[in-house]
C-alpha cells in the first residue's frame, strides 16, 4: 500500500512551513513553527500505519485491522505539542511583560563570542600579534 501523493506534498509543505518559522527570532512565528511542524509529524505517523477496520478482536478479521500503535504514537505526539506550545506561550507572555515585544535578543556572550570569531576571521591572513603580544 502507497501513502496518497497529496497527503506527502502536505507533509512536506508543513515541514517546510515549520522550518522556516523557527528560524525567525520572533516568539510568537516560533511557536507556530512547532504546532506547524507537530500536525506535520502527526500526519507522517498517520501515513506510516496501515489502514483498515478498528483493531477490535471479533469484530474486525485480523488482517483487515489497522494499526493500533500508530494511533498511540499520534495521541502521543498531540500531548507532546501541546505541552511544546504551552511552554512556549509562557515563555513569550512573560517576555512581552518583561520588554514589552516578544523577540528573541542576542546575549551578550552571544555577541562577544561573534566579535571575537570576526576579529579571527580578519587575522587568520596576517601575523599580527595577538593581545597578550605573541604573533598568532
Amino acid at each position: 500500500m502507497s501513502p496518497n501523493l497529496l497527503l506527502v506534498i502536505v507533509v512536506g509543505v508543513l515541514f517546510a512551513a515549520g522550518v522556516t518559522l523557527l528560524l525567525e527570532r520572533n516568539l510568537t512565528r516560533v511557536i507556530l513553527g512547532i504546532t506547524l511542524l507537530g500536525n506535520g509529524v502527526n500526519l507522517l505517523i498517520l501515513l506510516g500505519g496501515a489502514y483498515g477496520g478498528p483493531p477490535i478482536v471479533g469484530l474486525t478479521p485480523e488482517d483487515g485491522m489497522s494499526d493500533p500503535l500508530t494511533q498511540a504514537m499520534i495521541l502521543t505526539a498531540i500531548v507532546i505539542t501541546l505541552g511544546m506550545t504551552a511552554f512556549l506561550l509562557a515563555m513569550a507572555y512573560r517576555s512581552w511583560l518583561l520588554t514589552g515585544h516578544d523577540d528573541v535578543q542576542d546575549d551578550v556572550e552571544d555577541r562577544r563570542i561573534m566579535q571575537r570569531a570576526e576579529r579571527d576571521q580578519g587575522l587568520e591572513d596576517e601575523d599580527v600579534p595577538t593581545a597578550e603580544g605573541a604573533p598568532r
